[in-house]
């Protein structure tokens, strides 16, 4: 069952300093969450504590750390106990883009972006599932995108590493049947938050030119993400067209879906 909020529970939410991270803080705050909050920018989180607390009256602690280093959910888990904070809802939220020839990359950030998405995820999970189980009650939401329902070029780590949460939560889904926890994956499609401009300047001309009826809001996808979770979902994809896009993504076949996004990316960057 999804856990209620109770004096000592919390929510820990990775990469909450903005966009969807921060949403669905927000999110979890207004329906009484106490919440930890993590990201590289402290002073970003600091004021969302301060505007949590003030908003919601509910307790909101910070513990700024990079999840490209495999020490954070050692620190992060240190953290809830120091507090003395049960963490019944986990959001694996934080993550890095880059957009490009992989050859043309640097290779330190492909490997952050496995870090962050894939190694932490796991590893954060491996760290608060166990007391999760033994209460027999929690909620995992690990954000994926539409971009882990096939390859990208241009893309490549990024995709691949949205398709491994995807894939992984699927299955903890499916294992964690009956144990009174349950994991979701919230896939959404384009939302207006900074990764675009943070994954370069292909990205951002990609989306510049996306229609705007794809785009969704955080606080769009936050919600959809939060009632999925509630609800039980296994996989959560915000948006009709989205959800008819990961599909196609799903059953097309793979050498035009592939060329496909060359195009569209050689073609921002002309």
């Amino acid at each position: 069952m999804f856990p209620l909020p109770t004096e000592h529970g919390a929510a820990l939410v990775t990469g909450a300093s903005s966009g969807l991270g921060l949403a669905i803080a927000k999110s979890l705050a207004r329906r009484g969450y106490n919440v930890l909050l993590t990201a590289r920018r402290a002073d970003r989180l600091e004021a969302l504590a301060v505007e949590l607390e003030t908003d919601y009256a509910v307790r909101a602690l910070v513990v700024p750390c990079d999840l490209s280093d495999r020490s954070a959910p050692d620190q992060l888990a240190q953290a809830a106990e120091d507090h003395s904070l049960d963490i019944n809802v986990l959001v694996n939220n934080a993550g890095l883009g880059s957009t490009g020839l992989f050859q043309q990359s640097e290779i330190a950030l492909q490997l952050a972006i496995v870090r962050v998405k894939v190694e932490a995820a796991v590893a954060l999970t491996g760290r608060f599932l166990p007391a999760m189980l033994q209460r027999e009650r929690g909620a995992i939401l690990n954000v994926s995108s539409t971009t882990g329902f096939q390859p990208l070029a241009n893309n490549a780590t990024y995709a691949a590493a949205n398709a491994f949460l995807l894939s992984f939560t699927e299955g903890l889904h499916t294992d964690l049947a009956g144990t009174g926890v349950s994991a979701t994956a919230l896939c959404p499609g384009p939302v207006k938050t900074e990764l675009w401009n943070e994954s370069g300047g292909t990205a951002a001309a990609i989306a510049a030119g996306l229609p705007d009826v794809l785009w969704m809001t955080p606080y769009e996808v936050a919600e959809a993400g939060v009632e999925g979770l509630r609800a039980g979902k296994r996989v959560v994809i915000p948006g009709t067209l989205n959800r008819l896009g990961a599909i196609g993504g799903q059953h097309a076949p793979r050498s035009l879906l592939l060329r496909l996004t060359a195009a569209i990316t050689a073609a921002a960057d002309s």
